[in-house]
């Protein structure tokens, strides 16, 4: 199911909602995403698919909920990366387009070319990304978190706080 882009108004999360998430360390976000996307991804990195992420840096933006989350694969494990090095790589946007990215409400093509998830960094990096995100089946992966997502979905869409502007 596609969302309409052009009758979207790009939802966000309400302030109050992403005060405590900014009090959680970037650091920490990032370890527990790292686990997470390991599990995820286990087929992926044991073939190295995501190999092209080896010592490189990805920072994942989320604006409205003002968390950021760095990335890096060191010996074939994804792992938060330290502090005070540059990012090679970073993806930014708001919540509800990350959701629809990973619920496959929308094509990743669309959510890019439309600014709507803005890559920065290295253009070549953000297309490997960009493919491999597109070649993953989640379903089977992540079955129930795939549900939680689409009611999150949902919900935003429904209820979100507009953009302004």
């Amino acid at each position: 199911m596609s969302v309409d882009s052009a009758s979207l108004h790009s939802p966000r999360l309400p302030s109050l909602l992403t005060l405590p998430l900014g009090l959680i360390p970037g650091r920490l976000n990032s370890a527990v995403l790292a686990q997470i996307l390991n599990r995820a991804l286990a087929p992926e990195l044991a073939d190295g698919e995501l190999d092209f992420l080896d010592h490189k840096i990805m920072r994942i933006g989320i604006d409205d909920a003002r968390l950021s989350y760095r990335l890096t694969l060191r010996q074939g494990r994804l792992e938060a990366a330290r502090a005070g090095s540059g990012d090679d790589l970073s993806i930014e946007g708001n919540t509800f387009e990350f959701l629809l990215l990973a619920t496959r409400r929308e094509d990743p093509d669309t959510l890019f070319f439309n600014r709507r998830l803005r890559l920065g960094g290295d253009t070549e990096l953000g297309l490997y990304v960009k493919n491999l995100l597109d070649s993953i089946e989640l379903e089977g992966r992540i079955g129930p978190l795939l549900g939680v997502m689409n009611r999150a979905t949902d919900l935003l869409c429904r209820f979100g706080v507009q953009k302004k502007g």
